[in-house]
């Protein structure tokens, strides 16, 4: 619907950068997704909540708030790459580092992990939203073309490169968009490199922050991380060639995890399983 709906419909995100955005339409949002998993059963469940390590205590009261109003019983809160480490299966409850990049839609979470809590964390309000944001910025003024939010999406998977030296392997993309000069429709090409030299900046922020996080670590769990290596997770982690740059700034192998785009939700729903841990808390 993003881009497409006539002047009486309006499509809007009531939630940004991983906080509410909108109070009643994430209630009306939130009320209609418990219905459609209860189906006719008329019960209030205790529902488990993610949000970014970077939250403040204001934000994360909100997010309760808002689930409680639209019908929970009651409401936790678990920290997102807290949540993306479980749905990745790291072994989170032992006395092993584990650490987590979760390159979301709103935020960038980096944490190290162990015995069930977080050891070290960094949350950044760079990620998926703010490289279309460069996407679109970079067409428009190189050349005059005005792209929409799903043409910049489908640009960022189809040629996006995290590395600007692979990116000039990659073939040029087609885009089409309307022109800033003639208001008429136009088509162009645009090469990879350019796409990754865009987005260049928040590429440097995210492994900043991977640095940042590692020199707040302990050597034992630092030892740890260098054998079992970081894990990627979020759409974000798809980006091409991420690995492999975040690999070569801190020297620590990097993998992406099984199911990025789910690790999050599927870690949530787990952690829901130890409702009484999280009551505890």
């Amino acid at each position: 619907m993003i881009g497409r709906t006539p002047g009486d419909i309006v499509a809007i995100r009531p939630m940004k950068d991983g906080v509410i955005a909108d109070y009643d339409t994430t209630i009306a949002m939130m009320r209609y997704y418990m219905e459609k998993a209860l189906g006719n059963r008329a019960m209030h469940p205790y529902v488990m909540v993610c949000v970014p390590s970077g939250v403040t205590e204001v934000e994360k009261r909100a997010v309760i708030d808002a689930t409680k109003v639209a019908g929970a019983r009651d409401a936790f809160v678990i920290e997102e790459p807290f949540a993306a480490a479980v749905g990745a299966g790291l072994p989170v409850m032992d006395p092993t580092g584990s650490m987590v990049v979760d390159i979301g839609g709103g935020t960038t979470d980096v944490a190290t992990i162990s015995l069930g809590g977080i050891v070290s964390s960094r949350s950044i309000r760079i990620a998926g939203d703010k490289i279309d944001e460069a996407i679109t910025y970079y067409v428009r003024k190189t050349y005059n073309l005005l792209i929409g939010e799903r043409t910049t999406e489908q640009l960022k998977i189809d040629v996006a490169s995290a590395s600007v030296d692979a990116a000039k392997e990659l073939e040029a993309q087609s885009i089409r968009g309307r022109d800033l000069l003639t208001g008429l429709p136009k088509t162009i090409e645009i090469q990879p490199v350019d796409v990754a030299e865009a987005i260049q900046e928040f590429v440097q922020e995210i492994i900043t922050a991977v640095k940042e996080t590692l020199e707040e670590t302990s050597p034992e769990i630092s030892a740890d991380v260098i054998d079992h290596g970081i894990v990627l997770t979020g759409g974000g982690a798809l980006l091409r060639n991420l690995p492999e740059v975040i690999g070569e700034a801190t020297e620590v192998p990097v993998f992406v995890a099984t199911d990025p785009l789910d690790c999050v939700a599927i870690g949530t729903g787990e952690s829901l399983k130890s409702i009484e841990v999280m009551r505890n808390k």
